[in-house]
């Protein structure tokens, strides 16, 4: 299990700002970056990047595959391209040390084992906060400026994306590690947030629903008619 101090060293990776720039250019890509496409989101050479890239990934906050990226196939298609993803690894530091998680592991444990009531009591609850949060979000908003669920979703941590498909489509879910032990708890607490933030919004064309994807937050929210 990694410690107090490896998170601190992997942290203070990111103080270059180079490096950093090049690890959230990668981070808010929904899919995999190569060198030359991080290169010119940030404004710096190919060997440049490749450096800090990879820097990155031997701390342990990016991870790589290789891939051609043409669509030429066999003798003469060229080398795989080496890309870049943003690692699953989660950093933690606070001083003093505080223990969040542990403590929501533990009221997890206890709503699963408990009767389907208290289940239906947490959606509503969830529901409720979410509506909290999207009417606070409206009451503090810019003036002058129309209000977007994606901004809202950023300051949340969910790292909103539109898809191909359409869909917002959310790349990282604030509840990950508790997610992972109580899934069909926490995503379910997860869409009805979802759906109370829309509710306080007062955005009437957004539908949350819940649609697993690998590598990204269990929710989705879709434009729908009027």
């Amino acid at each position: 299990m990694p410690t107090r101090d490896h998170d601190l060293e992997r942290l203070s990776a990111l103080t270059d700002p180079v490096r950093r720039a090049l690890y959230f250019y990668v981070a808010a890509r929904p899919g995999e970056v190569s060198r030359d496409q991080a290169a010119r989101g940030v404004h710096v050479s190919r060997a440049l990047a490749a450096f800090h890239l990879d820097k990155l990934v031997r701390h342990g906050l990016l991870e790589t595959s290789y891939r051609r990226l043409g669509k030429r196939r066999g003798p003469g298609a060229g080398r795989p391209a080496k890309l870049y993803r943003r690692s699953g690894l989660q950093l933690q530091f606070s001083v003093p040390a505080r223990e969040y998680e542990l403590a929501a592991r533990l009221f997890a444990d206890v709503i699963a084992a408990a009767p389907r009531s208290i289940a239906a009591r947490v959606r509503a609850t969830a529901r409720s906060v979410g509506t909290s949060l999207g009417r606070e979000a409206r009451r503090t908003g810019r003036k002058g400026s129309p209000l977007r669920i994606e901004d809202v979703l950023g300051e949340l941590g969910y790292e909103p994306f539109h898809a191909p498909d359409g869909q917002i489509r959310l790349r990282n879910c604030p509840f990950d590690a508790l997610a992972r032990e109580h899934r069909a708890l926490v995503c379910d607490a997860n869409v009805h947030l979802m759906r109370g933030l829309v509710a306080g919004l007062g955005l009437r064309g957004i539908k949350a629903r819940q649609e697993l994807k690998p590598g990204q937050c269990c929710v989705a929210l879709r434009m729908v008619r009027k």
